[in-house]
């Protein structure tokens, strides 16, 4: 079967669907991440107020796909963080966007999964966006290959959450819906492919994702 890729759409549609406790800070204000593009752009309602070029995720470490917040801001990191930091509610791992010490690299997926921009970028976005902001992230979820992941305890990222979600709304799973693939998701697996006639491995697979509606 050929392999083929998650839609992001079903990202949003689960986001959507899962309760947000953070107050956004300014209304309308939000930034838009797309990793096909590799753009941040800071939006006003349908105004764009400013667009910026971003390095991103590389293949196996990519950034995170979804809705999260900016939940803190903070200076002079260094280094690879370059001068100014926002930190991402992400519940699977610490993602933010910041500075770089390699501004050559802008524009490319070379990152460990936060979004890189050229320090006076980071600074100019510092300045506009305060805590509370939404973040909305499209893009693919395995980055820009084909490969469909094989998840098992230990895995994190933006699949689990979303194989996590459906098997909660299909009455399999009440665990935490973070990301992280623990034993519960393991279990909750087991059961979901002991009912619909799956074979038994308590691992994410494609099949497993095809029955859970993540795959056309």
């Amino acid at each position: 079967m050929k392999l083929v890729k998650i839609l992001f759409i079903l990202v949003l549609i689960v986001a959507i669907m899962t309760p947000q406790k953070t107050i956004f800070a300014e209304a309308d204000l939000m930034i838009k991440v797309d990793l096909w593009e590799n753009t941040l752009t800071i939006k006003e309602g349908d105004k764009i107020i400013r667009s910026y070029s971003i390095a991103t995720g590389k293949e196996r470490t990519p950034t995170p796909v979804g809705y999260f917040t900016v939940i803190e801001k903070s200076k002079g990191w260094g280094g690879g963080f370059g001068s100014r930091w926002l930190g991402l509610n992400v519940p699977w791992g610490m993602y933010g966007i910041h500075g770089t010490n390699k501004p050559t690299l802008i524009g490319k997926n070379v990152s460990g999964g936060c979004v890189r921009m050229k320090n006076r970028d980071a600074e100019d976005l510092f300045e506009q966006i305060p805590v509370g902001t939404p973040v909305i992230i499209d893009g693919p979820i395995h980055g820009l290959d084909n490969h469909i992941d094989v998840l098992v305890v230990g895995s994190k990222g933006t699949l689990v959450y979303l194989v996590q979600q459906r098997l909660s709304l299909a009455g399999y799973y009440n665990g935490k819906i973070d990301g992280v693939f623990d034993h519960k998701t393991q279990k909750a697996i087991e059961k979901y492919q002991e009912d619909h006639n799956l074979i038994v491995t308590g691992n994410g697979n494609e099949r497993l994702y095809l029955e859970l509606g993540l795959l056309e």
